[in-house]
C-alpha cells in the first residue's frame, strides 16, 4: 500500500495548479460557451415568442378575413336570391302580357274571321239572289210569253226568294 499511497500523494503546488487551472478553464468557459449560449437561448426565446405572437395574429387576422368572407358570401347568396325572384317575376309578368296579347290577337282574328264569314255569306246571298233572280225571269217568260216591267220583275224575284229560300235554307 505504500506504493499507492506514494502515488496518490497530495503536493500543495499542484493542488494550487490544479485549482488554478480549473478557475481558469471555468472563466473561459463561461465567457467564451456561456454568455454565447446564453445570448443564443435567450434570443431563440425572443424568436419564439415574436413567431408565436405573429402567428396568434396571422390567426387573428384570417379569422376576421373568414367572417368578412362569410358575411359577404351571405350578402352574394341573397342577392342572387332577389335577383332570381324578381326575374321570376319578370317573366311570370312577361308571359302575362305575352298571354293577354296572343288572346287580344285571336279576339281580333275571330272578329276579322266572323267579318269575313258575314262578308262572303252576304256576297254568297247577293250572288245566288242574282242567279235566282235571272233564273225566275228566264222561267217567267217562258212561262208568261212575254216581257216582265220592272215592278213585276222585283215582286216575283222577292216572293220567289222568300218561298224558295225558307224551304231550302231551313231544310239543310
Amino acid at each position: 500500500m505504500k506504493e499507492f499511497m506514494d502515488f496518490v500523494t497530495i503536493d500543495v503546488w499542484t493542488m494550487i495548479f490544479t485549482w488554478g487551472n480549473l478557475l481558469i478553464l471555468f472563466l473561459l468557459v463561461k465567457k467564451f460557451l456561456f454568455k454565447p449560449v446564453n445570448q443564443m437561448l435567450e434570443q431563440r426565446a425572443k424568436q419564439i415568442e415574436e413567431d408565436s405572437q405573429g402567428a396568434a395574429k396571422a390567426r387573428t387576422e384570417a379569422e376576421a378575413m373568414r367572417e368578412e368572407y362569410e358575411r359577404q358570401l351571405s350578402e352574394a347568396r341573397e342577392t342572387a336570391g332577389e335577383i332570381i325572384q324578381s326575374a321570376n317575376h319578370k317573366a311570370t309578368l312577361r308571359s302575362e302580357e305575352i298571354l293577354n296579347e296572343a288572346q287580344t290577337k285571336a279576339g281580333e282574328m275571330l272578329k276579322k274571321a266572323d267579318a269575313q264569314i258575314a262578308k262572303e255569306r252576304q256576297k254568297a246571298m247577293n250572288e245566288m239572289k242574282d242567279d235566282i233572280s235571272d233564273l225566275a225571269l228566264t222561267a217567267a217568260r217562258q212561262i208568261l210569253g212575254r216581257e216582265i216591267n220592272s215592278a213585276d220583275h222585283e215582286r216575283l224575284i222577292e216572293e220567289f226568294i222568300e218561298n224558295a229560300g225558307e224551304a231550302s235554307w231551313q231544310n239543310q
